[in-house]
């Protein structure tokens, strides 16, 4: 009998290789082969002993469908970030930086949950159940009825998890550390993640429990092990933030049950985890008016509006290859962006250092916020200040034409109850210029290309600072 050959698994993107790589040739990562064996994992069992299939009914897509249930956390952000509350039999994927506050968001929410009488189970792979004690009483949380303990083997978990009353919530922490038995592997690899994993979700749709998995991340933000797991998930979500702010965001990438790119604030505490109900009224505070290179951006996250600062530094460089350093946005559009106004604005910027940033700490996604960059980088190079009661928000084409968004309704009803009064914004059929879409007594600056917002920004200046911008287009 031939010996069986071990596979090699890249345990970054899960490519397999019959030999030993330096370099995985799917992903381009070093070092990331392990070798494993190939009558593991998932389809081993099958493999092994294949068995005759059953015939199963078809239905169609015609009938009627109830909206599924919901078990309210108790905490209201991460409640929005899941779509109303958790789906029984659902399992959700959470992935974020060492020290972020996972763990402590989890245990306030199991805390929450338990004090409504639901049964909550607590499993943790990294820490023993001490340690876990020691965060809740820090949190004033001790005095909830959360099950705690330690333990890693999946095949433990799952049986000790059935006995008694289905809890409504299982955390586990995280599913790097946890093994199973059918996957002769390491635990973190892929095949022991893949595995694990799916023998938790397949409990949890058997059980009708929700499980909220906890992952590692790589150096560059994204989630570790293969990606399989997040596609076999029902819900992933990403939590943000560093040390130098004092605040969090739970955003959701992918949600079966509810809108993506959902986002919850949450500021870090003495007392754990603070829910923020008002977060562009964060993003917000102390900023400086008065101040050249700052444009308010009404942007949107999921379906909340959201109004962040985007900052602008514009200097001229003694290098010979000016500086592009950008913190929160794409500097890729950053890059396209300073064409546009070159080509169609008449704004010389290859000569110039360009920082660009967003206030907080905040992750800028969408492309309405071209008008507010492009608005904060003129205003810098000018040395015009933008008026305090104005915010922005617009996709820039390359041909200069600014580009309607969707939710402008939204954007400047969120501006006017900040107080904001005046908006510049694109206009056309799907624009802010219509009259359902403006709220009473917000000024709407409506334009069709970038050169508009240029002059309109360059009127701003005082003692000759529209003529600097002659100056800088040469």
């Amino acid at each position: 009998m031939a010996k069986a050959r071990s596979n090699f698994i890249c345990q970054a993107c899960g490519a397999i290789s019959p030999r030993w790589q330096g370099k995985c040739e799917a992903c381009g990562e070093w070092n990331t082969f392990v070798e494993e064996a190939p009558a593991s994992g998932i389809g081993a069992a099958a493999a092994r002993g294949a068995k005759k299939g059953r015939i199963f009914a078809l239905e169609g897509l015609s009938g009627e469908s109830q909206p599924a249930p919901r078990i309210l956390s108790g905490l209201a952000e991460l409640d929005r970030v899941t779509g109303g509350g958790f789906v029984p039999g659902s399992v959700l994927l959470i992935g974020g930086e060492p020290g972020i506050g996972k763990s402590t968001l989890l245990i306030q929410a199991c805390a929450a949950l338990a004090r409504k009488g639901e049964r909550v189970v607590y499993i943790s792979g990294e820490e023993a159940a001490a340690q876990v004690r020691l965060r809740a009483e820090r949190l004033g949380l001790a005095d909830a009825a959360v099950e705690l303990a330690a333990e890693t083997s999946v095949e433990d978990i799952i049986a000790t998890l059935s006995a008694g009353r289905t809890p409504a919530l299982v955390v586990i922490d995280s599913i790097q550390t946890m093994w199973t038995d059918t996957a002769d592997a390491t635990a973190g690899t892929v095949t022991q993640v893949r595995g694990a994993a799916q023998a938790l979700i397949r409990f949890a749709k058997l059980s009708g429990a929700c499980v909220i998995l906890v992952g590692h991340v790589t150096k560059d933000g994204q989630i570790a092990g293969p990606r399989v797991v997040e596609h076999m998930v029902d819900a992933v979500a990403s939590f943000e933030g560093d040390g130098s702010h004092h605040f969090r965001i739970l955003r959701n990438v992918k949600n079966r049950f509810g809108p993506t790119d959902e986002i919850g604030v949450f500021e870090m505490t003495g007392g754990g985890l603070a829910e923020v109900a008002n977060p562009s009224a964060l993003f917000l505070a102390g900023r400086d008016g008065s101040a050249a290179g700052a444009a308010v951006f009404a942007g949107m996250e999921g379906t909340r509006p959201v109004l962040v600062e985007i900052q602008a530094l514009v200097a001229p460089s003694a290098l010979g290859t000016p500086r592009r350093a950008v913190v929160g946005w794409d500097p890729s559009r950053l890059s396209m962006l300073v064409a546009v106004l070159e080509a169609h604005g008449r704004i010389k910027l290859g000569q110039h250092d360009i920082y660009l940033n967003v206030a907080g700490g905040m992750k800028i996604t969408e492309p309405a916020a071209d008008l507010a960059a492009a608005a904060a980088l003129v205003s810098s190079l000018v040395g015009a200040a933008l008026p305090q009661d104005m915010v922005f928000f617009g996709e820039v084409g390359l041909s200069g034409a600014v580009r309607p968004v969707p939710h402008a309704g939204l954007r400047l009803k969120e501006a006017s109850k900040l107080g904001f009064s005046r908006a510049v914004a694109p206009q056309g059929p799907q624009g802010a210029d219509s009259k359902s879409e403006k709220p009473n007594g917000m000024g709407l600056n409506a334009i069709r290309h970038i050169g508009e917002a240029i002059a309109d920004i360059a009127a701003l200046g005082r003692g000759g600072a529209s003529g600097g911008v002659k100056r800088a287009a040469g």
